[in-house]
């Protein structure tokens, strides 16, 4: 049986149905980095039932298992001892078509990564002629008149904050901030990030691809929040971010305030409800389990 069809359905289940179920829900702000790894398991659930749908259209009588088994065959690999039959054109596009779909992904998130690499040295760059390190806050302060805070992450990451924001919080409030920006660097949260933004790249027409790039940057964001609340109350960095918030991050940097403040304060400041550990567990093994659910629709068990 051709698994084609189901493949294409799972894949419109997973790439247009499923975000708005995600969007209804409450739980993944209180639960971000959860719900970040939701977001990041569809994506790539997603691209593995476009693949192998690929595969299989272009080998449309083959079994996939039985298609994947004698290319390997074909190619040598996992051999019994018999000559294996030359590849045919089928077998040829059956390989290259899903290795394309990988391809392009896997590309895009190179090309993300390189182009923000890029641009982070640069500024790296102009930062080393203008701004000082302080040792006493370890982070680079830059002069100017706004108040801002941000961090470079990456290779040899920098947290970045203004004298303007140095002048006006007070020592727990920057304290605060900055531990927000080190969680960015800590946590990797670019990386993250260009896989979404990959994604998007590839799938643009896609809505779980505008809606995954979109969650996970705020996602990133409250994760951080989450981690400088573990040290400072929520009314410190409240009010920090208040203060802040008319800050702009540089291109390829992760700032404290910006368009997602808001939410974020009000988040903070409202009543603080952790999931429950049955939830959290539940949603961890859907993200276990979601990319490799179109393996299961390509080979069901015993057929």
């Amino acid at each position: 049986m051709n698994a084609a069809p189901s493949l294409l359905g799972y894949a419109a289940m997973m790439g247009v149905a499923a975000p708005p179920l995600i969007l209804r829900s409450a739980w993944p702000h209180r639960a971000p980095g959860l719900a970040a790894a939701v977001w990041l398991a569809l994506t790539v659930s997603f691209t593995l039932a476009v693949a192998l749908a690929a595969s299989q259209l272009a080998a449309p009588t083959e079994h996939l298992h039985a298609g994947l088994i004698g290319l390997l065959h074909a190619c040598g690999i996992g051999g019994t001892g018999t000559p294996a039959p030359n590849p045919t054109t089928a077998d040829r596009l059956a390989l290259a078509m899903p290795l394309a779909v990988f391809g392009a992904v896997v590309g895009a998130f190179l090309w993300q990564l390189a182009r923000a690499a890029l641009v982070r040295a640069r500024h790296r760059d102009r930062l080393d002629k203008v701004a000082v390190r302080c040792d006493r806050l370890r982070a680079t302060v830059l002069t100017h008149e706004t108040p801002a805070a941000y961090c470079l992450p990456g290779f040899r990451s920098r947290v970045v904050v203004s004298d303007a924001a140095v002048r006006l919080l007070t020592e727990e409030q920057l304290g605060a901030v900055l531990e927000h920006e080190r969680a960015h660097v800590v946590g990797r949260h670019h990386l993250l990030i260009a896989a979404v933004e990959a994604f998007a790249t590839v799938f643009p027409w896609l809505p779980l691809a505008r809606r995954a790039r979109e969650q996970m940057a705020v996602l990133m964001e409250m994760v951080a929040d989450d981690r400088a609340l573990r040290r400072h109350s929520r009314k410190v960095l409240a009010t920090a971010m208040y203060e802040m918030a008319a800050g702009r991050a540089p291109k390829g940097a992760f700032g404290a305030g910006g368009s997602t403040a808001l939410i974020r304060m009000k988040r903070i400041l409202g009543p603080r409800r952790d999931p429950h550990p049955a939830l959290r567990g539940s949603v961890a093994s859907v993200a276990l389990v979601v990319p490799l659910l179109p393996l299961l629709v390509a080979c069901p068990p015993g057929v």
